[in-house]
């Protein structure tokens, strides 16, 4: 009896990406990949059926993408004479550096913008945006909890018929303030 190969699950925990990965992983068939390798680790031939592209040119991202350190090969299979490599990200979450000076938007946000459509009939979706002046400590505990419910999201059960974003964060302002009122 043959051992069947266990599933690859992506490492817990996330990797904090430096600019030049945040660029890699920000052009639209490697980011669409990455996405992918959310479900589950796969081939070259099975990445290009799944984004309708040309093997060579998903192979090339994916040559790149393991270049920059955001996926790797979790196992081969032989079939016939042809070794095939399944490649699955090296973290779960990855974090995007902080902004640029210039004050481009980070890429996930354009991304996000650009895919959301309107909920069909039996599809929902929720967003909210919420303003709150804190000590910056608060932050990192905030910043823990968001990326517990993303790690969460990541990993919850494939079923349906949709794809879902989630997108979520703790940033900055310049919005005014009241001070403390001292009555």
């Amino acid at each position: 009896m043959t051992a069947q190969p266990r599933p690859f699950e992506p490492p817990e925990g996330l990797l904090e990406m430096d600019v030049t990965q945040a660029r890699t992983f920000a052009e639209p068939t490697r980011n669409d990949i990455m996405t992918l390798l959310v479900e589950r680790p796969a081939t070259t031939k099975q990445i290009a059926e799944a984004l309708g592209k040309p093997k060579g040119s998903v192979g090339h991202h994916l040559k790149v993408l393991e270049k920059a350190g955001l996926i790797s090969v979790v196992r081969t299979r032989k079939v016939r004479a042809i070794t095939e490599k399944y490649y699955g990200r090296v973290a779960r979450t990855y974090v995007f550096p902080r902004l640029e000076e210039d004050g481009d938007h980070p890429p996930f946000m354009i991304e996000a913008l650009e895919e959301m459509r309107e909920p069909r009939e039996d599809e929902d979706a929720f967003f909210t945006i919420r303003h709150a002046r804190i000590p910056a400590a608060r932050i990192q505990q905030f910043a823990a909890e968001i990326i517990q419910i993303a790690e969460d999201f990541a990993a919850a059960e494939p079923g349906g018929d949709t794809v879902y974003g989630l997108i979520a964060g703790v940033y900055p302002t310049d919005r005014p303030s009241l001070k403390e009122d001292d009555e």
